[in-house]
C-alpha cells in the first residue's frame, strides 16, 4: 500500500496519542472528520495500521531480561508444532521464521539470568527442537520503532517516479 504524507500525519498523531479521537485528529491535521476516518479505516483494512492497544514494557512489569534465540528445528516435526509449544510459553514475544544456519529466531524476556535458564528449558522441552542458541540483549540502543519507516514512504510517494 502506498502512503501519502496524510497518512503519514495521521499515522504519527495515532502513535504519539493512541486515545486520540477522530474530531480531535481532524482538527489538528486540518481535514474533514470524515477524511480522517475514511483514511483509518483504508490503514486498517489493509493492515497498515493492526491495533490501537497500549504499548506494554516488559521492563516495567518485572520482566528485565530480553534475550534472542536461535532455534534449530527437525524438519519433519516441521514449524507448525514447534509454533504452537512456543506459542504457549508468555515470555516468548515473538518468532520468525529465518533464513540461515537456524529456523527460527525468536525474541524472549525473563525476569532474571536464572530466569531466563528456565525459559530457555521451557523451550527447548519439545521434541521438535534440536538445538538453541541464546544470546541476552545487554541495552536497548533503538527500541522497536515504524514511524521512520512510515515518513520515509510517504515521501517516497510524493516523490516523481524515477
Amino acid at each position: 500500500m502506498q502512503l501519502d504524507e496524510l497518512d503519514a500525519r495521521l499515522i504519527e498523531l495515532l502513535a504519539e496519542e493512541p486515545r486520540i479521537g477522530v474530531l480531535e485528529c481532524s482538527r489538528r491535521l486540518g481535514v474533514a472528520r470524515g477524511t480522517v476516518q475514511a483514511r483509518l479505516d483504508k490503514l486498517v483494512g489493509r493492515g497498515v495500521v493492526g491495533g490501537f492497544g497500549p504499548e506494554i514494557s516488559p521492563a516495567a512489569i518485572g520482566f528485565g531480561v530480553t534475550s534472542f534465540v536461535t532455534l534449530e528445528i527437525s524438519q519433519r516435526h516441521g514449524h507448525d508444532q514447534v509454533t504452537a509449544h512456543l506459542a504457549a510459553i508468555p515470555e516468548v514475544l515473538e518468532a520468525h521464521t529465518i533464513t540461515g544456519s537456524s529456523d527460527l529466531l525468536c525474541r524472549i524476556v525473563a525476569r532474571s539470568n536464572t530466569d531466563l535458564q528456565r525459559v530457555i528449558d521451557q523451550i527447548v522441552d519439545s521434541a521438535a527442537i534440536r538445538r538453541a542458541s541464546t544470546i541476552i540483549a545487554l541495552a536497548e540502543q533503538i527500541p522497536y520503532r515504524t514511524l521512520p519507516l512510515v515518513r520515509s514512504a510517504a515521501q517516497r510517494e510524493g516523490r516523481a517516479p524515477a
